[in-house]
């Protein structure tokens, strides 16, 4: 199987944790920091870690990250320089770009330039994104209490042509099925959003928004 190719920018407290998250799952990571001793203390990483200042146009190109599969921005100290470097990946044509916001009117900013996720983590939610970006199933987590979350995930195989009642989701997975997102005929458009009523059949790319405990849905994504 393919490594995945992770782009990371800062390597600040998030950034290494993510790095090393994703690093210890088998995928293939470069780590853009302008901070030389940040570089020096991976020396004897497996992180690919070169320095560089990401807001300067060229830069990302240089350090390979035009033919990364994701790239996480995780300055989250200045706006400015989370923006620029934003952009400077959207100009790189790559497939998704994750970028870290440190305040609400950050994040808009970073929406509104192009970011395809927007994440206001901290320490512990690194992991989390790491599973995220290795275990595709779960694409989109939203954590509402201890150990409680809502989350997006694609349909697993077994319950394509079934209703939610005759797969026995909250017995069978441990979730709670709150409403089904379903591709229209025309692919342009959005998806569309069902509330669940558990007679619905579900087709194969199909998208569920459910709720359980963490525990139920990491066991999902592996």
């Amino acid at each position: 199987m393919k490594k995945q190719r992770i782009g990371i920018i800062g390597g600040g407290r998030f950034g290494l944790t993510l790095a090393e998250a994703l690093v210890s799952n088998g995928a293939d990571v470069t780590l853009l920091d302008n901070d030389w001793s940040v570089i020096q203390g991976l020396a004897e990483s497996q992180i690919r870690a070169i320095q560089g200042d990401a807001t300067v146009p060229g830069v990302l190109r240089d350090a390979g990250f035009e033919s990364v599969d994701i790239a996480v921005v995780a300055i989250g100290s200045s706006l400015e320089d989370s923006t620029l470097a934003t952009i400077h990946c959207k100009d790189l044509k790559i497939p998704r770009v994750i970028s870290k916001a440190s305040s609400t009117i950050h994040g808009r900013v970073l929406s509104r330039i192009g970011a395809d996720n927007v994440v206001y983590p901290d320490r512990d939610r690194a992991w989390r994104l790491a599973e995220s970006i290795l275990h595709r199933r779960t694409i989109d987590l939203f954590e509402i209490a201890d150990g409680y979350s809502i989350a997006e995930i694609t349909l697993p195989p077994q319950l394509a042509g079934k209703t939610l009642i005759e797969g026995n989701v909250r017995q069978t997975l441990g979730l709670t099925v709150l409403a089904i997102r379903r591709q229209p005929e025309d692919p342009s458009r959005p998806r569309e959003t069902i509330v669940a009523t558990g007679n619905e059949t579900l087709n194969a790319d199909d998208r569920l928004v459910v709720f359980g405990p963490d525990k139920s849905l990491s066991e999902l994504s592996d």
